[in-house]
């Protein structure tokens, strides 16, 4: 890790942002926003994670967004990839070594509830994880025992919730479910997770969220909703449909998170 994070450093050239972004399918369009931007390949970064995913660019993107100095890690490794939830610890580990402490994920899902339809952006206010795995499994210290009654901070929710209203951008709120994947769930499936509780399904952020909290970061995530979930149209599922429909709701959200950072993250 530390040969990662000298590297890292080396390369922001005096950059020194306190907030990051993970993005998911599609939302390159942050990528293009930020201003004199550094671009450095996850394969110049020792343990950085290698994303086998189209629509995933696999590079850290550092530099001025919205006026404020901010990195972003443009793709993410999935655990269906490998079977490692632990994949982006690495890199969450450098982050936080660089001094980072928000860190803000977003992803592509699918909605559970017809009335979030394709297009939405959705907070995260909770998770649930059905993978029947945990990127902390193996950590030998008693830090493992994370707790997660405040998994997503209050205070980022708050914020992100202001910058939608103050730009007029529709924001829902919900509980994401964790799938391992990587094939799409079932339509039983998708009754159980409405029945429990769930908002939307994704394969993926809910690790580093866990991995977050383990590190002390501040963590907010939002889902880009790219489809309703299987069932629920009659329609088979894509990962094409991902790919086009994850820049319609990738714009929304960039509109909310340019307001975010515009006003400054909160301090708690």
């Amino acid at each position: 890790m530390k040969e990662a994070l000298d590297r890292l450093v080396e390369k922001l050239d005096g950059l020194a942002p306190t907030a990051a972004l993970v993005l998911g399918s599609g939302l390159g369009v942050l990528v293009d926003q930020v201003e004199d931007a550094r671009r450095i390949s996850y394969t110049e970064l020792p343990s950085f994670p290698r994303s086998g995913v189209s629509g995933h660019a696999g590079e850290v993107v550092a530099g001025h967004f919205a006026g404020t100095q901010v990195l972003m890690l443009s793709g993410r490794a999935h655990y269906y990839e490998h079977g490692n939830a632990a994949a982006m610890r690495p890199a969450l580990e450098v982050l936080a070594g660089i001094g980072i402490s928000h860190l803000i994920l977003t992803n592509a899902a699918g909605s559970v509830d017809p009335e979030m339809g394709p297009g939405s952006v959705m907070m995260i206010t909770d998770h649930i994880n059905f993978s029947g795995s945990n990127p902390l499994i193996g950590e030998p210290s008693d830090r493992r025992f994370v707790g997660l009654t405040e998994a997503y901070d209050a205070s980022l929710r708050r914020a992100i919730e202001k910058a939608a209203k103050a730009t007029g951008t529709a924001l829902h709120q919900g509980v994401y479910m964790w799938f391992s994947g990587p094939c799409f769930e079932t339509p039983a499936e998708i009754r159980m997770a409405r029945v429990m509780g769930a908002n939307a399904v994704g394969m993926s952020t809910v690790p580093e969220v866990i991995l977050a909290r383990f590190l002390g970061l501040k963590v907010a995530a939002c889902s880009v909703i790219t489809n309703l979930a299987a069932g629920m149209t009659g329609a088979e599922l894509s990962h094409q449909e991902t790919k086009d429909m994850a820049p319609v709701g990738g714009a929304r959200l960039a509109t909310i998170l340019r307001r975010v950072f515009e006003e400054g993250l909160p301090e708690s």
